[in-house]
């Protein structure tokens, strides 16, 4: 019988964020001269941070997720695709009297201004062109933002926010939990030969299988578990898109099928495709092997948090019983 699944918030949260939270106003770090600073290497070159940053912005959901991580409360954080809101699977209590800065495609750099932010976290991928803005207001510390390289960019989070042991535990955590996820089903050969493939329903555009090179990509690697050929075909390592009619392709090669949607169903074509015949002929659903996932958490999240809760997740769907 395998053990019951312990989360990243049992095993880091309650552990190394009780020792290491912080938010604008409460008890941290020792006191530090407040002019005192540090220099953090980032894909925009050297960037000249405070010692102790008070007053975080976040841009995206990756920084959110990365800075909640580490026990810092923003001041205020971008919401990702979300409609209003944060992401839900973030912690509520640790998002009190956050700031919604509007999408992050798409921020409100008066309402950034208007914080007094003394440091911001950002992403490449969509931020490069608001850099000059944004280091007007505050040192800004952009990392890659490209989903595959998130481990990366939360040690440079971490060294930005002067919580490098605090990233250490967390990551310690994630590869307990992913050794944890791989014993319950079977250990890593066995995991190897579970060959998951995940599709993402889109509004508005193609089926997606998503690729090797994502977020999601490399929780499922940390897992140790197999990916069907046609995962490799991803352009960029991102996803490959079919229409309905090729959706054989989803289940060739594959032995579990994870499936998201983003937008409405029927206009993202997912109830027309999940009544069709060539769907039920899926291996993978004939074995009662197809699952629908979240995909605000498994696709459009990126970070320890998010991984967490993928891990405890495959776990319960796919660990032995």
């Amino acid at each position: 019988m395998h053990r019951a699944p312990r989360p990243l918030a049992a095993l880091c949260l309650a552990a190394a964020l009780t020792a290491c939270t912080a938010s604008p106003g409460a008890p941290g770090p020792p006191p530090q001269d407040a002019r005192a600073t540090r220099t953090v290497d980032t894909v925009m070159g050297a960037v000249t941070v405070p010692a102790v940053p008070r007053r975080v912005v976040v841009l995206d959901t990756a920084e959110l997720d990365s800075a909640l991580a580490l026990g810092v409360t923003p001041v205020g954080a971008t919401r990702g695709d979300a409609p209003s809101g944060f992401p839900r699977y973030l912690p509520a209590a640790k998002l009190t009297g956050v700031k919604d800065l509007g999408p992050s495609m798409n921020p409100d750099l008066k309402a950034v201004a208007a914080l007094r932010p003394d440091l911001i976290l950002a992403g490449k991928v969509r931020h490069q062109d608001r850099y000059a803005e944004l280091r007007a207001i505050a040192p800004t510390v952009m990392t890659d933002g490209a989903g595959h390289s998130w481990k990366e960019d939360f040690r440079v989070h971490a060294r930005a926010l002067g919580r490098e042991r605090a990233a250490a535990r967390t990551a310690a955590a994630h590869t307990a939990h992913a050794a944890q996820v791989t014993e319950s089903l079977g250990g890593r050969a066995a995991a190897a030969r579970i060959r998951v493939n995940v599709i993402r329903f889109v509004e508005g555009a193609d089926i997606r299988i998503q690729g090797l090179r994502t977020s999601l990509g490399v929780v499922l690697a940390d897992v140790g578990l197999g990916r069907p050929p046609v995962a490799a075909r991803a352009a960029s390592g991102f996803s490959y898109d079919i229409r309905p009619d090729r959706i054989a392709l989803a289940g060739e090669d594959a032995t579990v099928l994870l499936h998201s949607t983003y937008g409405d169903p029927a206009a993202a074509g997912r109830t027309r495709t999940l009544a069709s015949p060539a769907w039920r002929a899926l291996p993978p659903v004939r074995a009662g092997r197809a699952f629908p996932v979240d995909d605000e958490v498994w696709v459009r999240s990126t970070g320890y948090l998010a991984a967490d809760r993928v891990l405890t997740e495959l776990q319960g769907r796919l660990g032995r019983r």
